[in-house]
């Protein structure tokens, strides 16, 4: 064989795994990417679609209509009154704990609005936080899960109370412009 045919087969074997080595190294970067930007969320979508490549689909789906969405921080007095609604919503638990977590669910639907964020329907809400606030959704399931119960007057009070905690998570993070300089779109 000589060095030409030599060459002619060993050149395109060698771009052959030098481009399998690279897509290899970018589809693990992305998986990285994503699970650290999803945090939880990422696998629950990933158990919830069936796979790694249906489940990365869906987040990156997310991630592109997120892009289109118009989610801006808050100034300081909305920042304040929110702070202050949040601190009578507190106050109403003592006396009327199921009251108290549909009024947190209201106010937290309420503050996501203000941010920019669409919040006609649950499941859209969450994806939609998902892709900036992807630590704190399960948070925001697991008190969305107790108000549902609550409004069949179905939850313990123990239930009420940590859907409370939960709501504040959310609250938090979305007051704060999720903690990141920069959040939000101008």
């Amino acid at each position: 064989m000589s060095t030409g045919t030599l060459l002619a087969v060993v050149i395109p074997v060698v771009v052959v795994i030098v481009l399998i080595a690279l897509a290899i190294f970018l589809d693990r970067r992305r998986r990285r990417r994503l699970r650290e930007r999803f945090g939880p969320e990422y696998e629950r979508t990933v158990d919830e679609a069936g796979g790694r490549r249906a489940a990365e689909y869906d987040l990156g789906a997310r991630e592109e209509r997120h892009e289109s969405l118009d989610i801006r921080p808050l100034d300081a007095d909305l920042k304040q009154r929110y702070s202050h609604e949040w601190s009578g919503v507190q106050e109403h638990f003592v006396d009327r704990p199921e009251s108290a977590v549909h009024e947190a669910d209201r106010l937290v639907t309420d503050l996501m609005r203000e941010r920019g964020y669409p919040t006609d329907d649950f499941e859209q809400r969450a994806r939609d936080l998902s892709v900036e606030h992807g630590r704190a959704l399960g948070h925001y399931r697991a008190a969305h899960e107790v108000d549902l119960l609550a409004s069949d007057h179905r939850a313990t009070t123990e239930q009420l109370r940590g859907a409370m905690i939960h709501y504040r998570v959310l609250f938090d993070e979305l007051l704060s412009d999720g903690g990141r300089p920069g959040s939000g779109r101008s």
